[in-house]
């Protein structure tokens, strides 16, 4: 009876394990892996589709094509598990073991395993004191390497070409041991006592004075130690023995029409069976010494490309010119098993699709297309449903759930309210790459992204996609909320500053809000209080750009009456000196920043979120839009552009006369057009930011000079350009002013400027010229994307073991860090460079000599400014490069965490 209950138990998992480890498998363990000897090149009979017996799909090797039953049919089903077929030789059990039992090839001829040849430093060159030259021609039989000089003048691995060995043959007969091909190559492996040789190696380290002797010693002693601390041989670098891998981690798959997909591996492994037998067939045949050499070159040729196709020799090919994907191939590299598979999975409980903007949500919030929250809550539905008393087997839940019934609706609303997901748009280049939400269900099918959160995740609205995934355990979800909750990322690990601060139509409209303009309804009127303010707008009193002045707290201020209006989202405890200006990117990215710092993450999240509705609202009233009108042609570029070509002519004619080199015409050429460029761009960017003050009836105002009265313009593209929500003055200036000088794919500048701009159009010649700086800048765009995501891996790797071991590790060194200075101008004040780390001894006024830092204290914000103000030129500050902790770094040396600003 308990056979029977043992008979349903559920399997113990044989392969569950916690860590791999690659080393040399000698012939014995190959031998003892396998379950049977594959004898002949065949796959499967392509009338029967049956695998061939011996061949490298064999059942009784590997086991049955399908569950419990044999091969030619005798025995089926369950009952007859662990039977072995007596007709065909096949186990009765799980098909599932083709994935796992391993076979051989017993080869005629030792081979060395291209790995320890080829990869460098060659770990057999190495330990034979043998470069690699040499070792090829003696492996690929081209030379013969001795192996017993015995008492001959010859010596121990000393290599001789055909006709030197010939000649000693004939000098000294058998007195000596020679031998050719990877056969050799083990009887000198065999030879190596590996302590002995330790200790020779360790002694000539000792005594040997030259550097280049000493590295290459330190290379052979590696080898030998790490043999030595393995329990490996060196002799199992070369192979007797050849494992097969599982028949169905290299299948064969029919296709329509009686073709057949294969895996390369089949192939790689029929070379070498075929080469393997007919090589047997030779040896039995006595066949001439010329051609049985031949013939085991060509094997050690197979079983190196079987390794790793392409690393010697040519790259064996298959039938459409694809390079044939080796066992190498398989593991390394980005789509190999181990980055790919065992570093990279595909998860349960996750899905992707297209972003679009949801100006409506909360920070903390995204919006969940319902049909895929269903299919990803699915279990939690099902569950809740029974809970609820709506169903009572999973099987009626499951229909309830596909006839998507309101109760349905209500109980995915209950599961998941509040329920973390995590958003992941790939590249994911640094950890903001990676956020939770709170999912809000929306109609449609695609998920609504915050607009605040799109620089960490650097999301647009082009069609970009993104993955949900959906944490499933407790601690996930704790993690989720507490660690990467979006409202818990608001500063950037790269520099600590926020990063969730307003950009394009949220900057745009805040500009707009704060802008002043002259003859406004209510202009030069006075208010008690902002509250009066606010009235008067809501009345058509005052107009939004109106200059007023207001009392606050006690003073009157010149303001606007937008200022005020942004004044009632922003928290009462900051100054209003931060937002009585007009409220650019740089300003909106302080205000957020001070907020930050003085009132924390709670308050930023809110204040984040209020600015993106007001400018949101405020963009959509100021209604905004681009007209090729707005693209000012300034009335002064025809004079810049004739005074610039008289100027090039007399260059020119100077050249011709010979009076200056071509050099410097080039130099002088260049040098006119790039003044006459910029000219250009300061007399558009005058015409686009001025424009004449109008009375009521539209008339223009004059001062009493007679000259025309002037005010900053609202023109939409300087507008956009001034705030910085989209645009540069560069491109104004290609679109209105001239696009200038351009660079050929070389990098040498092109004489010849483009005068015209985008809103008069280019002609044939200047689109051509125009042409090499779009090419150069597509091409370098995917050179860097490859180039930096190398580096990243390589900086990865390199540091993965820095982290922060302990408090403080009492070093009494640091560095000494001053002001970054480039052609005589300051680009980073030395109070930027050193905020967030501690200094290491005191830092004094220069003038006053009063302690500003402490030795061992944080160097903060307001600690900067105080250095900044004192004229303070250089500071020494605890550094990880001085660090003194055994494992990583102490808290100390390595200052601010920029990702939470704390310590």
């Amino acid at each position: 009876m308990e056979d029977i209950y043992s008979f349903f138990a559920k399997p113990k998992d044989p392969f569950s394990f916690s860590a791999v480890k690659i080393s040399i498998a000698s012939a014995e363990k190959i031998r003892e892996w396998s379950y049977g000897e594959i004898k002949k090149p065949e796959t499967i009979n392509y009338r029967t589709f049956k695998p061939e017996r011996d061949g490298l799909f064999c059942a009784k090797i590997f086991g049955p094509i399908k569950d419990y039953e044999c091969n030619c049919g005798k025995y089926k089903r369950m009952k007859h598990r662990g039977v072995v077929c007596e007709k065909c030789g096949v186990e009765v059990i799980q098909s599932k073991v083709r994935r796992e039992r391993m076979a051989h090839i017993e080869l005629a001829t030792p081979v060395i395993h291209i790995w320890f040849l080829k990869s460098l430093p060659s770990k057999v060159g190495n330990l034979l004191d043998i470069t690699m030259k040499d070792l090829e021609q003696v492996l690929y039989f081209d030379a013969y390497v001795v192996t017993d000089p015995k008492n001959t003048d010859l010596k121990h691995k000393e290599i001789l070409t055909e006709e030197r060995y010939n000649e000693a043959r004939e000098k000294y007969g058998n007195a000596f041991s020679a031998g050719i091909g990877a056969e050799a190559i083990k009887v000198l492996l065999a030879q190596i006592d590996l302590d002995d040789l330790h200790a020779k190696l360790r002694e000539e380290t000792k005594n040997t004075k030259s550097q280049t002797k000493k590295k290459k010693l330190f290379k052979q002693l590696k080898v030998v130690d790490s043999f030595r601390q393995s329990v490996n041989r060196p002799e199992w670098m070369i192979l007797n023995v050849i494992p097969v891998l599982p028949p169905d981690l290299r299948p064969l798959v029919p296709l329509e029409g009686g073709r057949f997909a294969t895996s390369d591996l089949n192939d790689l492994y029929r070379r070498v069976i075929n080469r393997n037998n007919r090589l047997k067939r030779l040896l039995d045949l006595h066949a001439p010494d010329i051609i049985i050499r031949n013939e085991k070159r060509m094997l050690q040729e197979a079983v190196d490309v079987l390794f790793d196709n392409g690393r010697r020799g040519k790259t064996v090919t298959g039938k459409n010119r694809r390079p044939l994907k080796s066992l190498s191939d398989m593991l390394k590299g980005k789509q190999g098993r181990f980055r790919q598979n065992l570093l990279g999975k595909r998860v349960d409980y996750s899905g992707r699709t297209v972003i679009v903007v949801g100006p409506g949500l909360r920070l903390h919030q995204c919006g969940l297309p319902k049909q895929m929250a269903l299919e990803l809550f699915k279990p939690f539905v099902y569950s809740r449903l029974e809970a609820k008393g709506y169903v009572t087997t999973i099987k009626s839940a499951k229909k309830m759930v596909e006839r998507e019934t309101s109760e349905v609706w209500d109980t995915l609303d209950e599961v998941v309210k509040e329920y973390p997901v995590i958003l992941n748009r790939a590249p994911t280049l640094h950890r903001l790459g990676m956020q939770a939400f709170e999912p809000i269900l929306i109609e449609g099918k695609a998920i609504q992204l915050h607009p605040l959160v799109c620089t960490a995740f650097n999301a647009d609205f082009d069609g970009d996609q993104m993955a949900i995934h959906i944490p499933l355990s407790i601690e996930a979800q704790i993690e989720a909320r507490v660690l990467m909750m979006s409202t818990n990322n608001i500063l950037s690990p790269a520099n600590g500053e926020p990063i969730i601060v307003p950009t394009q139509d949220i900057v745009l409209g805040s500009y707009y809000l704060t802008r002043t303009a002259t003859r406004q309804k209510g202009e030069g009127k006075i208010f008690a209080s902002p509250e009066e303010v606010r009235v008067a707008y809501d009345s058509g009193e005052a107009g939004l750009h109106a200059l007023i002045k207001v009392r606050i707290d006690g003073k009157l201020i010149d303001t606007t009456t937008g200022r005020i209006l942004l004044r009632e989202i922003v928290p009462s405890e900051l100054p209003f000196d931060l937002i009585n200006k007009v409220m650019d990117k740089k300003a909106l990215r302080q205000l957020v920043n001070k907020c930050y710092r003085t009132l924390g993450i709670k308050q930023t999240v809110i204040l984040s979120d209020r600015l993106k509705d007001m400018g949101y609202y405020c963009a959509t009233k100021a209604a905004i839009s681009v007209s090729v009108h707005d693209m000012v042609i300034p009335p002064k570029k025809k004079a810049i552009l004739k005074s610039a070509e008289k100027e090039v002519a007399d260059i020119e004619d100077q050249y011709v006369e010979g009076l200056i080199t071509e050099g410097e015409k080039y130099n002088k050429v260049i040098d006119i057009w790039a003044t006459a460029t910029d000219e250009v761009a300061n007399e558009m960017m005058e015409e686009m930011k001025m424009t004449p003050v109008l009375d009521e009836t539209g008339e223009v105002v004059r001062g009493e000079d007679g000259e025309i009265l002037k005010e900053e313009s609202f023109n939409s593209i300087y507008i956009m350009a001034d705030s910085g929500s989209r645009g540069s003055k560069d491109q104004m200036r290609q679109l209105a002013g001239m696009r200038g000088l351009m660079a050929k794919p070389s990098g040498e500048i092109i004489e010849t400027p483009i005068t015209a701009n985008f809103r008069e159009g280019l002609s044939v010649l200047q689109y051509f010229i125009s042409t090499h700086g779009a090419r150069k800048g597509l091409a370098d765009t995917a050179l860097k994307t490859a180039n930096s995501g190398y580096l990243t891996r390589r900086l990865v790797d390199v540091s993965q073991d820095s982290i922060i071991t302990e408090e403080d590790c009492g070093v009494t060194e640091g560095i000494e860090v001053k002001s970054l200075v480039e052609g005589g101008e300051i680009i980073q004040r030395v109070g930027e460079r050193i905020l967030g780390r501690v200094a290491l001894e005191d830092i004094e006024d220069p003038f006053t000599n009063e302690v500003l830092v402490k030795a061992g204290e944080e160097i903060d914000e307001a600690k900067v400014q105080k250095i900044d103000e004192a004229g303070v030129e250089q500071v020494k500050i605890r550094s990880g490069l001085t660090c003194r902790s055994k494992i990583g770094l102490c808290a100390k040396c390595y200052g601010r965490d920029l990702a939470y600003g704390k310590p």
